[in-house]
């Protein structure tokens, strides 16, 4: 009984949460990044209408949607190109 105790111990792990070896590989690939959903002029702000989310993961995180909306573009932006700000 005890070592199934210890088992269940040592499956319970130490409590932090991390990403396995084949998690990280495949992190880029299955995250989202803000793009432009049409083309953006610069000078023209973000609008939900303008950007949304689309794989990779190699950009601007949709978790900053909020702290992009409403910007100035500083450049122009074709469709489905990663926002940058």
């Amino acid at each position: 009984m005890v070592r199934a105790i210890r088992n269940i111990e040592a499956a319970l792990g130490d409590g932090v949460k991390r990403a396995s070896p084949s998690e990280t590989k495949n992190k880029p690939i299955a995250r989202k990044s803000l793009v432009a959903n049409a083309p953006i002029r610069a000078g023209e702000k973000f609008t939900p209408e303008n950007i949304t989310a689309k794989r990779p993961g190699t950009g601007i995180s949709p978790m900053r949607w909020d702290e992009v909306i409403g910007r100035v573009a500083s450049r122009d932006f074709a469709a489905d190109e990663l926002i940058a700000l």
